[in-house]
């Protein structure tokens, strides 16, 4: 199940919102077949794991999968119909699928087709693997990460708005690495304006993920890079709701929580996952509400600024991991208030 794990994480940025899954196919105690979801829409992972292997070892093995296998038809064709096809005797699950289309239907399917199942192997694991899915079919909502850069002293920017610079380059690479591994990234407004950032994925290799802007009175100049239709972007306001070319504008209102409006939106266009850049003001919003799932603080620890914005400051947390690339420290931080169903 740890090699089922290793395998499901290649497919990180790439299967959404299909959860990232990995198999493997074991014969008398050695591994004869492997695979993961690589794309989505693409072939799931059971089905890479046992191609190309002979019937006759396939009905004498044992497969491992991440999560249970679907049953029904999606993009693909059910994944436990194969199973059963095949003569598989026994498959290990790593975690039972919250999917309201699979929800247990894979596991009822196989059993009652004389197939053994054990489920519940690394449970923990495969569902920390894939918890944006689960967020998403549990909870009903977006997996929320914040994520920003500070000065040694605690400042996001500088009281004009002037640029400053905080991570350095190769923090930079990893930043773009974490947008495309989200499928979408939000801003608001002094951001967008002060900033114009592109908000896509130029210093890694995946998708970009879909911009998000808050601009309530839809007073943002369309000069903006966010604008410029390269990438399908969103505009949360409250004058109008229309769509053009790869430009949505969502009508909010400001009487009601802006955030959770924003998690009832994505939630509604199927998005799973949001990275929150900023700024502060906004991604205190998310702390104040505590809606958020992990956030991401990145600190120069050689550069003070003594003035300026100052950094978010988060509440009902619990320190998870924290890494040096150079003089930045990255920690990496889990909420303590949002349910971990």
């Amino acid at each position: 199940m740890h090699r089922c794990i290793e395998l499901a994480k290649l497919g990180a940025g790439k299967v959404a919102p299909n959860p990232m899954v990995g198999a493997v196919l074991v014969y008398d105690g050695k591994i004869i077949g492997e695979g993961y979801h690589q794309q989505y829409g693409g072939p799931h992972a059971e089905v890479n794991a046992i191609k190309g292997t002979a019937d006759d070892l396939i009905r004498q093995s044992t497969l491992y999968v991440s999560l249970e296998p679907c049953a029904h038809y999606g993009k693909t064709p059910p994944c436990a119909d194969l199973i059963i096809e095949k003569k598989i005797p026994k498959v290990v699950i790593g975690c039972r699928d919250p999917f309201i289309e699979v929800n247990g239907k894979g596991i009822e399917k196989l059993k009652a087709a004389g197939v053994e199942v054990e489920l519940g192997i690394l449970e923990h694991e495969c569902k920390e693997l894939i918890k944006r899915f689960f967020t998403f079919h549990i909870q009903h909502r977006p997996y929320i990460i914040l994520k920003w850069a500070e000065t040694a002293d605690g400042f996001i920017g500088n009281t004009d708005h002037s640029r400053l610079l905080i991570s350095n380059q190769y923090t930079n690479r990893l930043v773009h690495q974490w947008r495309s591994e989200e499928a979408a990234i939000l801003v608001g407004t002094n951001t967008a304006l002060y900033d114009n950032p592109e908000l896509m994925v130029r210093l890694a290799e995946g998708n970009n993920p879909v911009r998000l802007v808050v601009d309530m009175d839809l007073s943002l100049p369309p000069q903006l890079k966010l604008f410029d239709k390269q990438s399908k972007t969103i505009v949360f306001n409250t004058v109008k709701h229309e769509e053009q070319e790869n430009l949505l504008y969502y009508q909010i209102t400001g009487d009601v929580s802006i955030v959770h409006q924003i998690a009832n939106a994505l939630y509604y266009l199927k998005l799973q996952s949001v990275l929150v850049e900023g700024g502060a003001k906004l991604l205190q919003s998310f702390i104040d509400e505590g809606y958020w799932d992990e956030a991401r603080v990145i600190t120069n620890t050689a550069l003070k600024s003594k003035e300026g914005i100052k950094s978010p400051q988060l509440v009902h947390h619990l320190l998870a991991k924290e890494e040096n690339i150079l003089t930045d420290t990255i920690r990496y931080y889990q909420s303590q208030t949002i349910s971990k169903e």
